[in-house]
């Protein structure tokens, strides 16, 4: 949204769609779609519902006054309908509206509202991942050092690191896509029964609804039933954990004293060090991973909904739902601009693995002495020459081939074999390609 923030923490294209218009179009989208499923039903005629819908145009109402005049009510549904109502010819009036309570209309409507958010912020996502892929698949050769605690812990390649990113983003979006066709429309009236609509035709005008939104059919109304919302917060909370992952990993990867890879482009300069060069995507990315817990805790407190409606905790609802989209949007579209913009430095990734003169290399060592040795043996005495190494600030190789009980068991050669990390990384491009193959997968299901 415009502002002095507002462009740092959401999308253009996202935030129109969770904005006062895009709320005040979806409300209105609903109450057209009720009339007609209601005409569908035959309560009243086509000429009607005709009429109701040609007044649903957000150019007809000032969404500043809806705003003041719904402190009255709880609720901007309510000063909508006495606007639309006046809205539509005298013989209309009776039928707008007709058989809902508020918070039917202002559920669909956000129920329409993420619908919509999620769609435009989904093709962002499917390209962060793709650039994503092609990370992987150009780096899944590139040596680098695997972290752990925040230590080096043993060879990996940067491509299997960037496979992590991917998966982490392909699952996070499967889940994403699950939920967003499971969302239901919300018609119940004003306690759940349909009683507005008598004993025969709620079902009909509830399954009309539906299909004229283009939205699932609940088994009963979920008035106080919110688990829907608890899946939409997760599902979006989920995509910004993923994105948070990729740009923490690339924040620290980024540090001076690492350097393995930097943001692309002119971005990140500083108001007083003309030198830096900040990750300021990485950053307003783990801004919104730091705010979107909050907001998912938020709609698991409002889960709460007391009888057949809420007090307070519906309308809890309405703008951490909001917030989560815009936060998912920003989060999908500079995550997208990392991956594809990322600089990476190889050389300067395998000087990082090299700069502990083999130390990392300790557990390939030792897996080749536990064979005569013994595990906790070899274990404990590559790691009290290991320790040596470090106090001394010389390579590990120098102190294998200076103890004699090394030298009993390794040769030279076995001992510089033990030492190229190039041996020492598993499954890592097995694991490449399984991460691949679920991508494309994933991708060619969705198409």
């Amino acid at each position: 949204m415009p502002g002095l923030f507002g462009p740092l923490f959401g999308d253009a294209e996202v935030d129109a769609a969770v904005s006062d218009t895009a709320v005040l179009q979806a409300m209105l989208d609903v109450e057209s779609a009720l009339a007609h499923a209601a005409a569908d039903a035959e309560l009243f005629p086509r000429e009607t519902a005709e009429a109701i819908s040609a007044a649903c145009e957000p150019h007809r109402f000032d969404i500043a006054r809806l705003g003041e005049d719904a402190e009255g009510a709880g609720n901007p549904v309510v000063p909508l309908v006495r606007a639309l109502t006046a809205q539509v010819p005298p013989g209309a009036r009776p039928w707008v509206h007709h058989g809902a309570t508020s918070q039917d209309i202002l559920d669909t409507a956000f129920v329409l509202v993420v619908t919509r958010g999620v769609d435009v912020l989904v093709p962002t996502l499917d390209a962060a991942a793709s650039a994503c892929a092609r990370l992987v698949e150009e780096h899944r050769g590139t040596l680098m050092v695997a972290r752990t605690l925040g230590q080096q812990a043993l060879p990996t390649t940067f491509g299997l690191k960037a496979a992590g990113w991917l998966t982490g983003l392909d699952v996070a979006m499967d889940r994403l896509a699950n939920v967003r066709r499971n969302l239901a429309v919300q018609l119940g009236g004003a306690a759940g029964t349909l009683a507005a609509f008598g004993p025969t035709h709620g079902l009909t005008v509830l399954e009309r609804l539906a299909a004229r939104l283009g939205l699932a059919v609940p088994t009963i109304p979920w008035h106080t039933n919110r688990q829907r919302w608890l899946d939409v917060a997760t599902a979006l909370g989920g995509v910004v954990a993923a994105a948070g992952k990729v740009a923490l990993d690339v924040s620290l990867m980024a540090q001076t004293e690492v350097g393995e890879v930097a943001e692309g482009g002119r971005r990140g300069g500083s108001s007083t060090l003309p030198h830096k060069r900040n990750p300021v995507d990485s950053v307003l990315i783990l801004a919104a991973a730091h705010r979107v817990p909050g907001l998912v805790a938020t709609l698991h407190a409002t889960a709460l909904h007391a009888h057949e409606r809420a007090t307070g905790a519906w309308h809890a609802e309405w703008e951490p739902l909001r917030d989560l989209v815009r936060l998912t949007g920003s989060a999908a579209g500079r995550t997208h601009r990392l991956l594809g913009g990322l600089e990476v430095d190889t050389d300067r990734m395998r000087a990082n693995l090299d700069a502990t003169g083999g130390l990392v290399m300790a557990e390939s060592v030792a897996a080749r002495l536990a064979t005569v040795l013994g595990r906790t043996a070899a274990h404990d005495r590559v790691g009290e020459l290991a320790r040596t190494a470090l106090r001394t600030g010389t390579p590990l190789r120098d102190h294998l081939l200076a103890a004699d009980d090394i030298r009993q068991h390794l040769s030279p050669v076995d001992i510089d074999e033990a030492l190229d990390p190039v041996g020492w990384l598993g499954s890592a491009d097995a694991l490449i390609d399984r991460a691949l193959a679920a991508h494309r997968e994933r991708t060619t299901t969705k198409g």
